[in-house]
């Protein structure tokens, strides 16, 4: 047998189909990059805009939280508007109203309509980036082309939160404004080049969330596993980031530095995470990830004040980001690998809005709890309580089906 046909051998009708697949993964990966982002490019800012709007942590908070939330209930709802609108519109109009949404909130000085901004990208993410995974399942052949799409794909998500700081740390140096501002006319290039490329797709009914959904063990412990990781990391980098800002004085780009131990290792260790799971399966990863996680919650919660960088804060993120190399691609693979094919359109949205509720309540109590102690350790308390809980649900999957071990 020859060698496959590459882009430039294919016939003329097929190197056109195989140019607009690359433009379709360009479009959709942007976005991808575009949401993950966000949640990173904010957590350096709050400091700066806490301290130009006049705000507290609790108050402040609330622009990831409000994220979060918006993420969270959008989930329930993105595929009732998909099976209604179809969705290429829902999509296209996602990522206008998300351009909008940056636009007003880089542009407002009332607290309220930029915490509602942050709310508005939030509801826009959960449109856009399930469905961007869908796009890629229904327009890639199944098989190698599809696989490297979805690899792409999944790499800028995973990558999101280290150049989300990066990103941060270069412009909330000049004005906070910025780290708002810079996505919408990125977010308007993708729109205007996904009318191009995005195909239309017929209207389906919206897949219902079945008790034998709610009823599966696996993507129960995952939900739980990956909300307590999510949780606690989250919990850890809020006050950690007002604690180099406050009692460290550190400026923006300095504190995206700081935490970049705590996403660059997840970004450089997507590509290799399916050899892991084939090896070790996704329990006991899981379970792993679960134990470093909880380590690092500890180590920082016990160790003794001033809590340094290098020697404090440092080991703590480390360990905590250890977690998620270990266990944040098996907890993925467990909620979809775990239930019928048929169920899975079903079961993901229960998974991801178990993630992002984790922050909708982490992120206020963590807030809460560091605004009426003024400490650092005592929020730790909570992330710990977290942490521990994740572990409790990992080693019960132990135990689980074979597809877990």
């Amino acid at each position: 047998m020859g060698e496959p046909q590459t882009a430039r051998t294919a016939p003329p009708g097929q190197q056109a189909t195989v140019r607009r697949h690359r433009s379709l993964l360009v479009v959709l990966s942007g976005n991808m990059l575009l949401d993950a982002i966000e949640v990173s490019v904010v957590l350096v800012a709050l400091p700066s805009i806490g301290t130009d709007l006049g705000l507290t942590l609790w108050s402040v908070q609330w622009l990831m939280s409000g994220f979060a939330l918006g993420f969270a209930v959008m989930l329930l709802l993105g595929p009732v508007l998909s099976g209604r609108w179809g969705m290429r519109r829902v999509y296209l109009a996602a990522m206008l109203l998300f351009a909008l949404a940056s636009l007003v909130g880089g542009l407002s000085d009332n607290t309220a309509l930029l915490i509602a901004s942050r709310v508005v990208k939030g509801a826009c993410a959960a449109l856009t980036a399930p469905a961007g995974l869908a796009l890629i399942s229904t327009t890639f052949p199944s098989g190698p082309q599809q696989r490297r799409a979805v690899s792409v794909y999944s790499l800028f998500g995973a990558a999101g939160f280290t150049a989300g700081l990066l990103l941060a740390g270069a412009l909330a140096g000049d004005s906070w404004r910025w780290t708002f501002l810079l996505p919408a006319p990125v977010a308007l290039v993708l729109l205007v080049w996904g009318l191009r490329v995005i195909p239309g797709s017929v209207r389906k009914k919206p897949a219902r969330t079945g008790a034998a959904v709610l009823r599966n063990g696996a993507l129960v412990r995952a939900t739980l596993g990956a909300a307590a990781l999510n949780g606690s990391y989250i919990g850890l980098l809020l006050p950690a980031t007002f604690r180099a800002s406050g009692d460290f004085g550190w400026q923006p780009w300095q504190i995206a530095l700081a935490l970049l131990p705590a996403a660059v290792p997840l970004a450089v260790s997507v590509p290799f995470a399916g050899r892991l799971v084939q090896r070790y399966g996704t329990a006991r990863l899981i379970a792993a990830g679960a134990c470093c996680a909880l380590a690092g919650q500890l180590y920082g919660l016990l160790h003794p004040e001033p809590l340094p960088y290098v020697t404090g804060l440092l080991p703590a993120l480390l360990l905590v980001e250890a977690g998620f190399v270990l266990s944040f691609a098996a907890l993925n693979m467990q909620a979809t690998q775990s239930v019928e094919p048929a169920l899975r359109a079903a079961a993901v949205p229960v998974y991801q809005m178990g993630v992002q509720l984790s922050s909708v309540l982490m992120l206020p109590l963590v807030a809460g709890i560091a605004t009426l102690t003024g400490s650092f350790r005592t929020p730790l308390l909570a992330t710990s309580l977290a942490a521990a809980l994740g572990l409790a649900a990992a080693v019960t999957g132990l135990r689980g089906g074979p597809r877990e071990r």
